[in-house]
Order: C-alpha cells, then structure tokens, then sequence
C-alpha cells in the first residue's frame, strides 16, 4: 500500500542548516526596519518654549500663543473669537521657520482640536507647536 504522506524533502541539509535559512528573510526585515526607522525620524531643530508646568509657578502668566482654543471650543486670537472661515486671516501667515503655537485649555475635547487642525491644515500651516496646561 502507498503511503499518502510522503517523506519529508531535507534537500541533504542538516536541521540547523534549515532553521538558519529560515531565519534569514527574519532578519533582513528587521535590518530593513531598522533603516527605515534611522531614515524616516527626524529631529526638531526648533526648541520647545517653556510649558507653564516647567517655570516657576510665581506668576501666574499664560506663555505666549498665537491662537487659543478654550474648553468651549472657541478659538481666540488675541482675545477676539473666530470661526473657520476668519481664523486664517486673524494668524500670521504661514512660515516654515517659525510654527505656529496654539495653547490648549485642559478640558478641551479632542474633537474640537481636530478640527481646529484640520482648518489649520487646510490654511497652510505645516508645524504647530501645542501647548497645554499640566494636570492639577
């Protein structure tokens, strides 16, 4: 009678012969991540200002923003309220050397700030810098 399994193929090669081979498409994927990790970071040029959670808590005041977004989901430039359509004109123009920094009440909701990115996006706006306020 025949057997319905049939032997298994060794091609000659001894088992650790086989596991190396085996381990090598293995490796070379994590060499190729590995580069493409070291390719794709980058590194900020630009520093980070200072967080109000990071100086001296003697005075108690906000660090400069260019743009507000308080926990109601207004959006504030130099204390007047805009919507999407005025905001742009409101900010200073788009530039790559300098991004823009929009503060962030603590209780915002994340819908509000995706919004708030989206227009942003829309407008130009490359590199923001997000300042939040540090939990109580």
């Amino acid at each position: 009678m025949n057997d319905l399994v049939p032997p298994p193929v060794t091609s000659g090669k001894s088992l650790m012969e086989r596991l190396e081979d085996a381990l090598l498409p293995l490796i070379n994927l994590v060499f190729l991540l590995l580069m493409f990790f070291i390719v794709a970071g980058q590194l900020a040029d630009t520093p980070l200002p200072d967080l109000p959670g990071a100086v001296d808590q003697t005075g108690n005041e906000p660090p400069h923003a260019d743009l507000v977004v308080t926990t109601a989901g207004d959006w504030q430039v130099r204390g007047q309220t805009f919507g999407a359509a005025g905001l742009p004109g409101a900010l200073p123009a788009p530039d790559a050397t300098s991004p823009l920094k929009v503060a962030a009440e603590q209780d915002i909701a994340m819908d509000d700030l995706e919004a708030l990115l989206r227009v942003l996006e829309d407008n130009g706006y490359e590199e923001v810098i997000l300042l939040t306020e540090p939990a109580s």
